[in-house]
């Protein structure tokens, strides 16, 4: 496991000591995150390496995943998608049966936490028992609340009312909840398979493996299989820009245990395509962490075409191996893609053919774009930095009575 310490030559002696001096005032400090699913989406994977450091900076920490039915699954997607502002339906079955899996966890949560750190909308109804517990809880959303539907807010908000601080992504994600609001956007590990250095031999490989010629430019995305990602619309996208440009289109991604729509997404995806032999449809298990780091690698052009996106991960990987991206500026986007300098924001079908397109045709303008993009995210995207942030977090909340 990667320690600390080996992030040094990528963000400087500085930040190192830096963090272990915070660290060293939470010493013993017991901290417990708790989200939907261990693998699968962007909170999985940012815990996945943040437990960890948390744990060699001296905390104790636990990651525990709520116990859900298929059913419940269903509704906090519905949930989600409400955050997103998609029109949605309730009915009381639906929140009766968020309550019945909320009161079947309860005995998840440490008694005997400083913290509870509850990730998104999926157990936030465990702060139910909030007023009970001698630590400090923090409800963490990761996902763009700004047109968050009406019914869905006003069922959900009691209980991240009962939490004593929110973190969200960026400001302009703040809820008017009574209590302490903290800004930090989340962060990819440069060191993790996923966005490490990687070899001529092992790009050869996996490109062999998948079966993707390298004779035209790929247009990548790399995402799970969901209608606010917009996969539809990228191949829409991709069939302009083949009209101008030769080229072929990638779209990779998987599914997550906590997202049932992902499998009838993935069939839309296939539809649309129509077999065509220029539009790759990878399917990518949750280890595929090479895989993806060399379809971005090899990428001409990456994009992100969603429709919402609380914070893009898969963006901030592809600008820290300095490829130029083709982003919709929504949500934590607009923090990440400035138009013009650290890659081009495409608000439309036709906008993002056309920003491709120019990419594509200008190879100076690729090169500048990958370079800026990629100083973008050692300053403010890496999990050495994302590390340091938590630790100021929990040591300003230490300040706040319980």
């Amino acid at each position: 496991m990667t320690g600390i310490r080996d992030y040094q030559a990528v963000a400087g002696e500085q930040l190192i000591e830096e963090i272990y001096e915070l660290a060293r005032q939470l010493k013993g400090c017991r901290v417990q995150h708790i989200n939907s699913t261990f693998t699968g989406g962007g909170v999985a994977e940012i815990l996945k390496r943040l437990v960890p450091m948390m744990q060699e900076a001296g905390l104790e920490v636990r990651w525990d995943v709520i116990r859900g039915d298929e059913e419940f699954f269903r509704v906090t997607k519905t949930f989600h998608n409400a955050f997103h502002g998609v029109p949605v339906q309730t009915t009381p079955a639906m929140l009766d049966t968020y309550r019945r899996i909320s009161r079947e966890n309860y005995d998840l949560v440490d008694p005997r936490a400083d913290f509870v750190i509850l990730h998104d909308q999926q157990p936030l109804g465990l702060a139910e028992i909030r007023p009970g517990h001698p630590g400090r809880w923090l409800w963490y959303c990761h996902i763009d609340p700004v047109d968050v539907d009406r019914e869905v807010w006003d069922f959900l908000s009691p209980w991240a009312r009962r939490c004593d601080a929110a973190i969200y992504h960026i400001q302009a994600y703040a809820r008017n909840l009574g209590h302490r609001q903290y800004f930090m956007p989340p962060a990819i590990d440069p060191l993790a398979d996923k966005n490490r250095e990687v070899s001529s031999s092992e790009i050869a490989a996996v490109m062999e493996r998948l079966g993707i010629p390298a004779d035209l430019p790929l247009v990548v995305q790399i995402s799970r299989f969901d209608r606010l990602k917009d996969p539809v619309g990228v191949v829409q996208a991709f069939r302009l820009v083949r009209k101008e440009v030769p080229c072929r289109l990638v779209l990779a991604g998987g599914g997550a245990t906590d997202d049932p729509e992902g499998i009838q997404v993935l069939q839309e995806v296939r539809q649309e395509a129509a077999h065509d032999p220029d539009i790759f449809i990878l399917e990518l298990p949750p280890t595929s962490d090479l895989e993806i780091n060399i379809l971005q690698r090899v990428a001409a052009v990456v994009v992100q075409k969603s429709v919402r996106e609380g914070f893009g991960l898969t963006v901030t990987e592809a600008m820290w191996k300095s490829r130029p991206v083709v982003a919709s500026p929504v949500g934590g986007i607009t923090v990440q893609i400035i138009h013009g300098q650290t890659g081009l924001a495409a608000a439309t079908t036709g906008e993002m053919a056309r920003a491709v397109v120019r990419i594509l045709r200008d190879p100076s303008l690729a090169e500048k774009l990958g370079q800026n993009a990629r100083e973008h995210v050692k300053k403010n995207f890496i999990l050495p930095i994302y590390l340091k942030r938590w630790l100021e977090l929990l040591t300003a909340e230490q300040s706040f009575p319980v």
